[in-house]
């Protein structure tokens, strides 16, 4: 049986074989060498990424730093503001609030003089005027202040003087007639009317006060007038 003999390598054989293996050898060491160039360009370009990412952190770390500061310098100018506003505005209402007393003693000097006249002419006997009569309670606490207390020996009219009366004022005065009695005993027996007087009156404050059984009181050019009809029955507390 015939055989097939491989021819063994010749001295050229080995020699391009080595040759192809050193090229090999060449661009293996080629590539490598541009993969490291690569990999270093690469960590360039991701410490510059890294280096501008870090300097804008920076910058927005200092800008939310301004920010702060600025919030909390507008907040206490903010508090600062309101503080002297409040001054104010408690200045203010201390102002206003001793105008309205003076008014209101203005208001209880012009009813004054009148009422005695006024309530004798719708047929009430009363001869006296006691003004700004007080109660206090056991424990020494104030209780409630009549302005003015129209008498004779069986009538007391309570009466209410306001500069600018409002409805608020009218049950306000409606609840001191209703205890009147128990923190002024010595009028017990008396028969016991009120009245509202004001140098304001609302036309409905007072129609309000008409249906509750109070006599209202006016300023009518330099006097004042009584503003019940002929039909009003007062309600005796």
């Amino acid at each position: 049986m015939p055989t097939v003999t491989t021819p063994a390598p010749t001295f050229e054989d080995v020699w391009r074989t080595m040759q192809e293996v050193a090229l090999a050898h060449k661009e293996a060491d080629r590539l490598i060498v541009e993969l490291r160039e690569s990999q270093k360009e690469s960590q360039k370009e991701n410490d510059r990424l890294m280096a501008e990412l870090r300097e804008s952190q920076k910058e927005t770390d200092r800008q939310l730093k301004e920010t702060d500061r600025q919030l909390k310098e507008s907040a206490r100018e903010l508090k600062e503001a309101m503080k002297d506003t409040d001054q104010r505005l408690k200045a203010l209402t201390r102002q206003m609030g001793a105008q309205g007393n003076r008014l209101g003693e203005f208001v209880q000097e012009m009813v004054r003089p009148a009422v005695v006249g006024l309530f004798q002419d719708r047929g009430w006997p009363v001869h006296q005027v006691l003004p700004n009569i007080v109660a206090y309670d056991d424990d020494r606490r104030f209780v409630m202040e009549i302005d003015l207390l129209v008498v004779d020996t069986a009538t007391a009219i309570a009466v209410e003087c306001k500069s600018h009366l409002t409805q608020a004022d009218v049950d306000e005065h409606l609840e001191r007639l209703s205890t009147f009695k128990r923190w002024f005993p010595q009028y017990a027996p008396y028969a016991l009317l009120g009245a509202v007087a004001a140098m304001v009156l609302p036309d409905e404050v007072g129609r309000y006060a008409y249906r509750k059984g109070l006599y209202v009181l006016a300023q009518s050019g330099e006097a004042v007038e009584i503003r019940n009809d002929a039909k009003f029955q007062p309600k005796n507390w």
